[in-house]
This record gives structure tokens, C-alpha cells and sequence, in this order.
């Protein structure tokens, strides 16, 4: 479960409640009430920040799950991500604003979280996320060998794969939560593709010789 700990501010005590955990919930709220719902944290709301995280949880959550590899990790993440939010309501203008800010500052977070992950590697790696129906064999151990791969990928890199091919944003959105050229952005594209298709062929040639 997300929390949002003990270095929360006292203000935000009513929030923790609210950061209920991984599992994504589909948000409902129409756009004037999210926009309703800053206004009212931005001057102050306790309930209207517990509202706040629950509308964006899912997505900051998600993206830690998938560029980390591991629930741990991914929570204590989107616990600093939201206090950072709190710390700068102020700034955020709208509701796709905080939007835009929760995914720049989470996508951030996560290369700085890989880049010191490999100076003190971890012995294990957690599956990402469960399954609502069980996948044929086969196709579980091809998906979970190219998430191991996947996490070979440098951290930009590794990046702009899950924002593209788990978050599903387009490369102009990568380019902007990653504050990345858009030339960049599709390089990194290409150059990611090659190489997973290339490892995963490899990885697969070997499985058939061992068999």
C-alpha cells in the first residue's frame, strides 16, 4: 500500500487515507471536477488532495511498476512524487497540468532511482504486475524475458520504452515528460527495438539449443 510516511507534512494527514495502492482504478471524474478538486487543494482542502492522489495514483504508480520492477520501490516512489506535488500546488495551473507535471517528475525520478540501482545492484527482480486472466505459458516467459531485458536498456532509454509501449504515449508526449528532443526521442526508439529484438532472438536461439 502507498502511504504517504511519517515525513509527510501534518496537513496532509487526511491524504493518507486516500492512496489506497497499486491496483489502478478507472477514474470517472469529469474534467470540471478535477479542475474543481485542485482549485479546492490549492487553497488548502485536505479531502480535495486525497481526491488529487486518487485521481493520478494509478498512473504514477503504473509507470514506477514498470520502469523499477518492483512494488517496493515503485510505492516508495510514488510517495515522494505526490509530497513533491504538494509542495508545488502553487505552480500547477490545471488538471492536465498536473497531469503533465506527475508523469515528468515520476519519469525523473525513476532514471535517477535506475542509475543508482546500478551502483548497488539487487539480487532479485519482482514480476511486474499481475494478470487479470493467466497467459498461455509460452507467452508469459517470452513477455517476462523482454521485461528482463527491457531493464538492460540505459535509464533514458529504458524510459522512453515503458512511457511508449506501457504508458501508450506518443513520442511528442515522451518528449515532453522527459524534456527529451523529439529526435531524441524516436532514436532512442529505434535504437531500443534493435536491440531487444536482437537480445530476445538471441535469448530464444539459446532456450531451443538447451532444450
Amino acid at each position: 500500500m502507498i502511504t504517504l510516511g511519517a515525513k509527510a507534512p501534518a496537513s496532509l494527514a487526511g491524504a493518507k487515507a486516500a492512496v489506497l495502492g497499486p491496483r489502478p482504478v478507472r477514474d470517472s471524474h469529469s474534467v470540471v471536477d478535477r479542475e474543481e478538486t485542485l482549485a479546492l487543494a490549492r487553497n488548502g482542502d485536505q479531502a480535495a488532495f486525497a481526491r488529487l492522489i486518487r485521481q493520478h495514483q494509478a498512473m504514477v504508480f503504473s509507470l514506477a511498476l514498470h520502469a523499477l520492477r518492483s512494488r517496493a520501490a515503485a510505492e516508495d516512489l510514488a510517495q515522494e512524487v505526490f509530497l513533491d506535488l504538494f509542495r508545488h500546488l502553487a505552480r500547477i495551473e490545471s488538471s492536465a497540468h498536473a497531469t503533465a507535471w506527475l508523469r515528468r517528475v515520476t519519469s525523473h525520478r525513476c532514471i535517477d532511482e535506475i542509475r543508482r540501482r546500478r551502483h548497488r545492484p539487487e539480487l532479485a527482480v519482482e514480476v511486474v504486475p499481475d494478470r487479470g486472466v493467466a497467459p498461455v505459458a509460452r507467452e508469459f516467459f517470452v513477455e517476462e524475458r523482454l521485461q528482463s531485458l527491457v531493464a538492460t536498456l540505459p535509464p533514458r532509454a529504458r524510459m522512453v520504452v515503458v512511457l511508449r509501449f506501457q504508458e501508450e504515449l506518443d513520442p511528442t508526449e515522451i518528449a515532453d515528460a522527459l524534456n527529451m528532443p523529439l529526435n531524441t526521442v524516436k532514436s532512442h526508439l529505434r535504437r531500443s527495438l534493435n536491440v531487444l529484438r536482437a537480445r530476445l532472438a538471441e535469448a530464444q536461439g539459446r532456450q531451443g539449443i538447451g532444450k
